[in-house]
């Protein structure tokens, strides 16, 4: 992959409008603004994982399907990688999954649909949004997952992850881990898991069930792509 670095003022621009205590919407058209003058057509593929009769993880409390909040994310993911000037392919852009019928090995036939997206894209990044579970309750909180062989990869996720340990909802900040998924292995091209929180945890269901917190999160996430390019 070739990292097309940033003119300094961009930089400048970016990391101003990042740590300004400006309101989300008003810090988010500027980014937006800015990040938009040096794209030249970059490529990001946004997965939302999981959909159809694979809900994934089922919060805790209200039983919201994890497919339901991935897409969510996922959808206000795209907006802000749009307005900046990328060209976005989503995976999937409805509820349902990728793999046809319901039949015997549809999980992976989903998978290696996402992979055919990825591939025939001409993917410059790739971040599949998830949510986590645990059977401890209290963990909680963003994580972002890597390919161990990757370092590009390693260094999108650790760009993200510090905006999620940023967001003022983060009670204990992470590192950026390595994860065996098929997900990281579609591209060589950097790309990353990014595990928005804990379904099984009582207050993130509370603030991954909430618009307003879908869109910060998915904000966070595109903060540290976008730093990840400067």
């Amino acid at each position: 992959m070739k990292l097309i670095v940033f003119k300094k003022s961009v930089i400048i621009t970016v990391i101003a409008i990042i740590f300004a205590g400006i309101a989300l919407g008003l810090c988010a058209g500027a980014l937006a603004a800015s990040a938009s003058a040096d794209q030249n057509g970059r490529i990001v593929v946004i997965d939302a994982g999981h959909g159809g009769v694979d809900a994934g993880v089922v919060s805790v409390n209200t039983k919201i399907k994890e497919s339901d909040i991935n897409l969510a994310i996922a959808k206000q993911l795209k907006g802000y990688f749009a307005e900046a000037g990328f060209k976005v392919i989503m995976t999937r852009t409805s509820n349902g999954g990728l793999y046809g019928l319901p039949t015997e090995g549809f999980k992976m036939r989903d998978m290696k649909k996402r992979r055919q997206i990825i591939e025939e894209s001409g993917a410059d990044m790739v971040i599949s949004i998830h949510q986590n579970s645990c059977p401890l309750e209290s963990r909680r909180g963003g994580q972002a997952f890597y390919n161990a062989d990757s370092q590009t990869g390693k260094l999108l996720a650790e760009c993200i992850q510090a905006e999620l340990n940023g967001m003022e909802e983060c009670v204990k900040k992470s590192s950026a881990l390595a994860g065996d998924y098929f997900m990281l292995k579609c591209t060589e091209n950097p790309s990353v898991i990014v595990e928005c929180g804990f379904l099984t945890n009582g207050e993130d269901e509370k603030l991954l069930s909430s618009a307003a917190y879908q869109k910060s999160v998915a904000y966070a996430v595109f903060k540290g792509a976008v730093s990840f390019y400067g």
